[in-house]
Formats: structure tokens, C-alpha cells, sequence
């Protein structure tokens, strides 16, 4: 009987700010989950939930499994409690061990000293299990994060592998990208629908016209990509087959969506295309090069969603504070329009020329940033 057979507890982790936004994609896919914790929200499920989780969430990090939590204070406690567990039922003879640590308000701090104690333990225990004289490590990858908090030990198995934000369509990276899953997140924040026009005017490799169009279609965004799972121990690679065939079948590609992609420089364009036929949404994406400053539209009730340059790396000052007036005056001259932009710019407003409705900090992987939403009118209601 392999470990994935049974039930299993498992934790999505999200990044800082969008803990919310990955709850409810959970919840509306029918799971209960628990109060999100350091970004960790947890949930019950078998091994088909763990690949769907994998292959449909949109905002999420990574998929961990629970494996077994223990008291510990001193190191010695640490390795005993992690020998307790039974690995072998678990990883293979060949298995790659790989130990990160996290830890707070415990006895135990040192991260560097906490994972290589935990991988002794484990390693320890498939030899003498196994009967081996060492562990060669040329198979699949068992990632293991131990996190410690007030001196509780919980074990974790990471069920992804590369992050979720790894969509797998991204070849080619520009400067100051966004990631895949915080764009998905800032479009899940918005006031969008597949009814409402939606310009980009800064889209750069074209992640946040990409990832609206994953939306709009229904299309799950790690349908084409692997998963660590995959190749562990026993799994049964049917129902992971079934799961990708499932989210191809809820596709919806009977739809006209007005998704515009600008960016001043054509290279990028090009790029940005590209990621468009690679993520299988080129259709619903009309890609332009084009100054933002030339932006106007015949649509009303509109939305901007875009992560415009900041920072000195890509701009002087003065560019920037130019460019983010004549992007405010841009958007006053949309009939009705409302827009979401993320910057870590912190004199933004000021230079747009308008405050916002709402902020909220969001982290664009280690820098901070700050999501400004700027709402307009309200469609009117369609007539039964």
C-alpha cells in the first residue's frame, strides 16, 4: 500500500497578502479549509486532491503534505523525533534528499544546523531500513521542509517541485517581470470578467494578459507542466493522468474575450506572443506595440491591470515620475475605466495625480510592493 493511498492533510502555502485570494479558490473547489497561518492554509484530502490542487490553483506557492509533527528543544530531541517516522514507506531506495528549515520562537534557530540533522536522520533511517551502506540519491526528489514553531516540529513533504508560478509558457523573461502568481492574484482582486475590456499597457513578457485569458478560458494553469509527485514512491499515475484530462475537458474555448496587450518596446511584443501561443491563449489577446501615451479605447467600463517600470534599475527618476503623470492623465481620459497597478514606486499617486481607493501591500517575490485600485463606474445590468 503506497503512503498516497489514504487520507492525507495538506497545506497550500501562499505568499503574504493573497492568503485570502488562495482560500477562496480553494473553497470554491469545494474544499473546507482552515485559517491561513505564516501564508499556510490546510486542508483535508486523498491523493487525487493533492494532483488537482497542483494542477488548478492559480495564486498558490506550493502543495505540502503533513507528515507527522513532534515536540522538540534540543537537537538530539530533533533527530529522534525525525527517525520515529517511517521514511521507507514513503521514499524509494535511490530516493534524493532534500531538507530546508524554517523556525520561529523556538530553542532551535539554526536553520543550517536543523537541516542537516534532519537529513542524518533520514537518510539514517533508508539505509537501515533498506539495508544499504549509503543512499546514492539518483532517483526522484523527496523535498522536505521542517517548520518549527514554539519548538513543534511539523514535517512537510512539498508535492510541486518548481513553484506553482512555473506555468511553463515563460521561456524568455524581461526586466522586472511579475510573477505568474500574483499576476492571477491582482486579476482575482479586480473588478474583471470575461464581460469587461482589459488593456495592459506596460505588459512586458505578457503575464497579466496571459494569465487573464487562463482565467477567462477556464484553462488550469499547470495543465501542461510536472509536478515532484509525480515520481515519488507508489503513486498511482492514473488518476494524475485523469486529473489533466479533466481540466482539458473544463477548457472553454467558445469565447470572445477583448484582452489588449500593449508595450512600447517590440521585442518585448514579440516575446510577449510567444508566451501566448505556449500557454495555448494567443486567440484571445490582441497584442500591439504602442506607446502608453497614445492609449484610448472605444469600450467603456474598462479595466487596467498592469505592473508599469519602477525602480532606478530600469528608469531614472525623472522618467519615471514623467511617466506615471502622463499614465494618470492617460487614465482620466477612459470613459468609466477603472485600473490596478502594482509598484513599488512609493511616490506613485502623487505622480499619477489621483489617490487611491485602495491599497494593499503585495509582495512581487522578495520586494514589496503596493496594489493600487482605482474603481469606476459600475456596468449597467444586462436586460433579462
Amino acid at each position: 500500500m503506497s503512503y498516497f493511498d489514504g487520507k492525507l492533510k495538506l497545506i497550500v502555502a501562499s505568499a503574504s497578502g493573497v492568503e485570502a485570494v488562495t482560500k477562496r479558490e480553494l473553497t470554491d473547489m469545494g474544499y473546507e479549509v482552515g485559517g491561513a497561518y505564516y501564508g499556510r492554509i490546510p486542508f483535508e484530502g486523498n491523493f487525487r486532491d493533492l494532483a488537482k490542487v497542483n494542477v488548478s490553483l492559480r495564486t498558490a506557492n506550493r502543495v505540502f503534505v503533513e507528515l507527522f509533527s513532534f515536540h522538540a528543544e534540543t537537537f538530539d530531541e530533533l533527530y529522534d523525533g525525525i527517525s520515529l517516522f517511517k521514511f521507507e514507506n514513503l521514499c524509494s531506495r535511490d530516493a534524493r534528499i532534500v531538507v530546508n528549515a524554517k523556525s520561529i520562537s523556538s530553542k532551535l534557530f539554526a536553520l543550517s544546523s536543523i537541516q542537516s540533522i534532519c537529513k542524518k536522520a533520514i537518510v539514517t533511517r533508508l539505509c537501515d531500513r533498506y539495508a544499504l551502506p549509503f543512499l546514492n540519491e539518483t532517483g526522484a526528489t523527496y523535498a522536505f521542509e521542517i517548520f518549527i514553531d514554539n519548538d513543534e516540529v511539523k514535517v512537510l513533504l512539498d508535492t510541486s517541485g518548481w513553484g506553482l508560478h512555473k506555468r511553463g509558457y515563460r521561456n524568455f523573461v524581461g526586466e522586472a517581470p511579475i510573477r505568474e502568481t500574483l499576476a492571477a492574484s491582482i486579476i482575482n482582486l479586480s473588478v474583471w470578467n470575461k464581460e469587461r475590456a482589459l488593456i495592459d499597457p506596460f505588459c512586458g513578457s505578457g503575464t497579466i494578459p496571459i494569465e487573464s485569458a487562463l482565467i477567462a478560458t477556464n484553462t488550469a494553469p499547470g495543465i501542461n507542466r510536472a509536478f515532484a509527485f509525480e515520481e515519488f514512491n507508489g503513486v498511482n499515475k492514473k488518476i494524475i493522468e485523469e486529473v489533466r484530462e479533466e481540466a482539458r475537458a473544463n477548457i472553454n474555448k467558445d469565447i470572445k474575450l477583448r484582452i489588449n496587450a500593449f508595450d512600447i518596446n517590440p521585442k518585448t511584443i514579440k516575446i510577449a506572443q510567444k508566451h501566448a501561443q505556449n500557454a495555448g491563449v494567443s486567440d484571445y489577446i490582441h497584442f500591439q506595440t504602442a506607446d502608453m501615451r497614445d492609449l484610448s479605447s472605444r469600450y467603456q467600463y474598462g479595466v487596467i491591470i498592469t505592473n508599469p517600470p519602477y525602480g532606478e534599475r530600469l528608469m531614472k527618476e525623472n522618467e519615471l515620475r514623467t511617466l506615471y503623470r502622463d499614465f494618470g492623465k492617460v487614465f482620466r481620459s477612459l470613459n468609466d475605466w477603472s485600473a490596478y497597478v502594482i509598484t513599488s514606486y512609493p511616490d506613485f499617486e502623487r505622480c499619477f495625480g489621483r489617490k487611491a481607493d485602495k491599497t494593499r501591500k503585495l509582495y512581487n517575490s522578495e520586494l514589496e510592493c503596493v496594489l493600487y485600485r482605482y474603481l469606476g463606474a459600475k456596468p449597467p445590468k444586462k436586460k433579462e
